[in-house]
C-alpha cells in the first residue's frame, strides 16, 4: 500500500484549497513528512512548499443490541495538509 490512502474531499477543504492552496489526504501512519512531499509530488505533478501532519485516535463506540452492549473503537489515522507552492492545482474530479 502506498503513502497517500486517499485525499479528503470535504466542503472546508474544497475553499482551503481554492483561496490558501492547500489540500488533505488521508495518509500512512508510519509516513513522515518528506514521503508525504514524496508522494504528493509524484502522484499529482506539483511542488510542495509545506507539509503539516496530525494523528488522529479512533473514538470509543458503543450500541446496545439484544445481546448487550457492544464496545468498541473507531481506527487510528494520520492526516496530512499539504501546502502547494506556485500556481499548482490539484483537480481530485478529473478521474471521475
Amino acid at each position: 500500500m502506498g503513502i497517500i490512502i486517499k485525499p479528503i474531499v470535504t466542503e472546508k477543504m474544497t475553499v482551503q484549497g481554492e483561496k490558501l492552496n492547500r489540500y488533505g489526504f488521508i495518509v500512512d501512519r508510519d509516513a513522515n513528512k518528506i514521503q508525504i512531499k514524496n508522494a504528493v509530488e509524484q502522484m499529482y505533478n506539483v511542488s510542495v512548499a509545506s507539509v503539516n501532519t496530525i494523528n488522529y485516535h479512533g473514538k470509543k463506540k458503543s450500541r446496545y443490541t439484544k445481546a448487550g452492549m457492544l464496545n468498541g473503537r473507531e481506527n487510528n489515522y494520520k492526516k496530512a495538509y499539504v501546502t502547494l507552492a506556485g500556481n499548482d492545482k490539484i483537480d481530485f474530479y478529473s478521474n471521475i
